[in-house]
């Protein structure tokens, strides 16, 4: 069997498998871990500790002859019984009749294990896997390289010849040992390498931990800090190891170390990037290919095409001598801005020089449209998680802010040759966070409007095409026969189009369509429409006429669906949320959706997802308020696409919560939603349609469609709680309080607010939370909105508890108990327990806080293993920390970062992991500490930065019981930055932490 990692590399062998039914089984057997023998899955007896010593002895050698008297010697070193010589005999007959024969030899009184097949024994594999590592390394493959020596690491399990006795198997698990170090510090170079990180410091700091004195390890624990944007941590780890060297071995660290020390002081730039090219976590690099198809009938625009080819093959790396300013300080990348109005063709002229680019730019093409001239333009920070996630980052290495996805993008660019097509952007300021950073790669930006503040960019003004480039665009799409007999015709065509290339196309798609036609029957038909060219002239309105072209050929069906599906917000619609608009079967939807998308009126933006340009959604608007007949059916289609989305993250719930009843309480829908039997599916769906959903809640301000579109907001809450769309969401959800405060409408405004205080729960900015909290009480009690009123007591106890006002939690979450009673509402309850019971731990009342936390999660169990099973372990797992029942802990958070991983709980994970952390420290155990509270900070945690101080003090701990101070009080210095940011109550012990350890 090839085993190649997917990779075209060496072959690496596998540890045999049993064949098909009636093949004999294989012999297999282990040396790294306890000495095992195996006949396919099943077990052989190898007896004594004595006897596995000489079986290890003999399967160490691989083959070679071992005399009885070296045998002697492994087993017993100086000192052999007097009868050494039979008791080897003996073993030796023993182990024969348990393997197969001819596998244990025996030659001029010395013994052998031969004829094993491949992948037999695991240090064989392990070292041919080394082998191949070493040669893919040698050949620039470092992906392949680090998954050999995955696979080769795998092979331990635990302490090589575990149990076995003997001088001699003493001395393999001493040299056995030392090789395996070797093979990680390897591995973990080449994560270095290939910017990992982030990835790598949780297990290095567990490794320094575990090997103090192995200073390979220390130093690149400085180099992954440094590189993650802690320096102060990196020298902190230099002064903990010099300290303990001294202390230790009186010695100080080896030159190696001390010039890392001196080049993290001195900022030296090229230890800021790894030395070589960014791999991406997968196992073949991946080579994005995002620009659109090439119009086969790209015409004209040559002097344009060749100018933008010039910029580009001027890019330093692309073929050119990237010569921009006169000598080598002028090698920068190459960015270049086309501008004009739309439908001018700078789409097309984009795409088309790009494809002519690609061999220039191997690494890749990345492609997204910015929707620059709508009312709301993509987020950079949205488009930078996309593109990373294209070059393969993986979500979890994605982090949250705009800065530190814009300086990863450029660190993963860095060495690449990519090409960028940013098209229509708003202005500078959306497209300066997605340029690549070094030379190598290039940019390509399409724009209404001139980019003269995009410092160095090449900017070009894209016209109108010229009559002659206009007619032989017609003449490709219609045919030569067509227009060759009718050229004044023609050119009466293209100039009603305003020569502007989409008008043109779309008009000359039609007509070759529909071969009874004549060119002058086209030109007739567009006679009597406005007068474009002086509309050109008037900016956006020239757009508009033009649509109108292609808007006018449409049959009343493919009218309709046009313009009811121009009304919904969002960057793109899913087929069955358009089938909501339309109010049509699915495949009567599909059909017209295809249609428009054969007239360039719509875009297929993916397999069953549908897009406008902006300009032509502005149109199609314009053409419903004209058009649409009732005008009411406007608004029952925004009403229906409202339902569409209410019903099915109603039903998604429902399936992530079974048994609560909010979804009893939530506004009637009249459209049906769809139906899920799986929660994966559900979730794909909630999360795929994030951006339209909100689009869609917040379109539905101040209209009589609020109550549901508050609803709908809260159905969908866990967008915020596991930190997908959580800046989208709030902004929302604020969006949603002021429109129900001006409404006036009470029981909307209650529950907006509500919502409202879960995101600012979730991010840590308890006294906004508590104000919210306080007016949503308020709000609820006027509405009488029993569900609400349960809810906001929830939030308020947990107020209370980052306040450690823990008899007035005990107080809301009392009522909060109560309420969910009353409804019948089991999940609300379990949830309400659970945080009262770490209001008793706050109390001091420990055993009666890990009763009412066993209580949560029994309701939760009634549920089945849903996601908030996982809330329920995690808070028995809180309380039992306190009990000093570490174990006991250490199992039930178990359980919660397994459930949390399956629901995509991101933050919930992070959360996890401090508590794990918290746990470890308290038994003592401060390298497992401190693996775990740096998982925490890599994934980020329900409470934003005021629980990143929480789980950076508790690093801090951990690494100050591990004896590293300095690198302790780095951290501490940080998470007093953080807390004092957000007021928290722990400040105090942070200062205490810092005083005492003061020099």
């Amino acid at each position: 069997m090839d085993d190649r990692g997917g990779h075209g590399g060496p072959r690496v062998p596998r540890q045999w498998r049993p064949g098909p039914s009636g093949e004999p089984a294989a012999l297999r057997f282990d040396v790294l871990g306890p000495v095992r023998a195996r006949r396919g899955e099943e077990p052989l007896a190898t007896g004594s500790p004595q006897q596995r010593a000489l079986l290890a002895a003999l399967l160490l050698r691989q083959g070679r002859m071992a005399t009885a008297a070296e045998l002697i010697d492994a087993l017993w070193g100086d000192d052999p019984p007097s009868q050494a010589l039979a008791a080897v005999r003996t073993y030796a007959s023993r182990l024969r009749k348990v393997l197969d024969p001819g596998v244990l030899v025996s030659e001029s009184g010395g013994y052998a294990v031969r004829g094993l097949g491949q992948g037999a024994l695991d240090l064989a594999v392990a070292q041919e896997c080394s082998a191949q590592a070493e040669k893919a390394r040698g050949a620039g493959d470092l992906a392949l390289a680090r998954d050999l020596l995955n696979r080769a690491l795998a092979l331990w399990d635990g302490e090589a010849l575990a149990g076995v006795p003997g001088p001699y198997a003493e001395a393999q698990r001493v040299r056995l040992e030392e090789w395996r170090l070797g093979l990680l510090e390897s591995r973990l170079d080449m994560d270095l390498e290939q910017g990992c990180h982030a990835e790598a410091v949780s297990e290095l700091t567990a490794l320094t931990a575990a090997y103090p004195l192995r200073e390979r390890l220390r130093e690149l624990l400085m180099l992954a800090l440094y590189r993650a944007g802690r320096q102060a941590e990196a020298l902190a780890v230099y002064a903990d190891t010099r300290r303990l060297l001294a202390e230790e071995l009186g010695v100080d660290p080896r030159s190696g170390l001390r010039e890392l020390q001196r080049r993290i002081l001195q900022a030296d730039p090229e230890l800021a990037e790894p030395s070589a090219p960014a791999a991406q976590p997968a196992v073949a690099p991946v080579r994005p290919a995002q620009l659109p198809a090439n119009v086969p009938d790209f015409t004209g625009r040559a002097s344009f095409v060749r100018e933008l080819s010039e910029v580009l093959a001027g890019a330093p790396g692309a073929g050119g001598d990237g010569a921009r300013g006169g000598d080598g300080g002028g090698r920068v990348m190459a960015v270049s801005a086309l501008a004009g109005i739309g439908g001018v063709g700078k789409t097309t002229l984009a795409v088309h020089v790009a494809h002519r680019a690609r061999p220039a730019f191997p690494d890749g093409q990345l492609y997204v449209d910015l929707q620059g001239a709508g009312a709301r333009a993509a987020d950079p920070e949205t488009v930078l998680g996309s593109f990373l996630r294209a070059l393969g980052t993986a979500d979890s290495a994605i982090p949250d802010s705009l800065e530190d996805r814009a300086a990863l993008y450029r660190s993963v660019l860095d060495g690449r040759r990519v090409l960028v097509l940013l098209d229509n952007a708003r202005d500078a300021a959306q497209v300066r966070p997605l340029l690549p950073g070094t030379e190598g790669c290039a940019a390509l930006v399409t724009s209404r409007v001139r980019m003269v503040g995009l410092a160095g960019a090449h900017l070009v003004d894209l016209d109108v095409m010229s009559p002659d480039e206009a007619i032989a665009l017609f003449t490709r799409i219609v045919g030569e026969e067509r227009v060759g007999s009718e050229r004044k015709a023609a050119l009466d065509v293209v100039a009603a189009c305003g020569f502007l290339p989409l008008a043109i196309r779309i008009a000359a798609s039609r007509l070759a369509a529909r071969r009874t036609w004549t060119v002058s029957v086209l030109a007739a038909k567009l006679a009597d429409e406005r007068r474009r060219l002086d509309e050109l002239q008037a900016g956006d309105l020239a757009v508009k006429a033009t649509f109108e072209l292609g808007y006018g050929q449409l049959e009343p069906g493919q009218a309709r669906a046009f313009r009811l599906l121009g009304l919904a917000d969002g960057p793109d619609i899913s087929l069955a949320a358009a089938t909501a608009v339309l109010d049509l079967p699915p495949d009567d939807t599909e059909d017209l959706l295809e249609s428009l998308v054969d007239t360039s009126l719509l875009e297929s933006a993916a397999p069953g997802r549908y897009r406008f340009h902006d300009l032509v959604r502005l149109y199609a608007r314009a053409c419903a308020d004209r058009d649409e007949r009732p005008p009411g059916e406007r608004t029952a289609a925004l009403s229906r696409l409202l339902d569409f989305y209410l019903a099915t993250a109603a039903g998604v719930y429902a399936i992530e919560r079974p048994g609560d009843r909010l979804v009893d309480h939530l506004e009637a829908t009249e459209y049906p939603g769809l139906r899920f039997t799986d929660g994966a599916a559900a979730l794909d769906w909630l999360y795929s349609e994030a951006a339209p959903l909100l689009a869609c809640v917040q379109q539905a301000a101040d209209t009589d469609r609020t109550r549901r579109a508050v609803d709908l907001l809260w159905a969908a809450k866990d967008l915020t709680e596991s930190g997908a769309n959580s800046r989208q969401y709030e902004t929302t959800a604020e969006a949603m309080c002021v429109a129900t405060r001006a409404t006036g409408d009470v029981r909307a405004e209650g529950r907006a607010r509500t919502v409202l205080t879960d995101v600012l729960l979730v991010s840590g900015r308890i006294q906004q939370a508590e104000d919210e909290a306080r007016l949503a009480m308020e709000l609820a009690a006027s509405a009488a909105d029993s569900t609400a009123m349960s809810w906001v007591a929830n939030n308020r106890g947990l107020i209370r508890l980052h306040q450690h006002r823990y008899a007035e939690g005990n107080a809301f979450f009392d009522q909060a108990i109560d309420g969910f009673r009353a409804a019948g509402n089991k999940p609300g309850e379990a949830s309400a327990l659970s945080n009262l019971s770490r209001a008793q731990l706050g109390a001091g009342n420990v055993t009666e806080a890990v009763e009412i936390a066993r209580r949560g999660l029994a309701l939760y169990v009634e549920m089945g293993r849903t996601m908030r099973l996982a809330n329920g372990h995690y808070a028995v797992g809180v309380a039992l920390t306190k009990a000093g029942r570490h174990g006991d802990a250490l199992e039930q958070f178990s359980e919660a970062l397994g459930i949390f991983g399956e629901h995509r709980q991101r933050l919930w994970e992070g959360a996890t992991n401090f508590r794990i952390a918290e746990a470890h420290l308290a038994a003592r155990q401060p390298a497992h500490a401190a693996r775990h509270a740096e998982q925490a900070l890599a994934l980020g945690s329900i409470g934003g930065d005021r629980m990143r101080g929480n789980v950076l003090t508790l690093l801090g701990r951990a690494l100050s019981a591990l004896g590293q101070a300095d690198r302790a009080r780095a951290c501490w210095q940080e998470a007093l930055s953080l807390l004092e940011q957000n007021g928290a109550s722990e400040v105090d012990d942070v200062r205490a932490l810092l005083t005492s350890t003061a020099a």
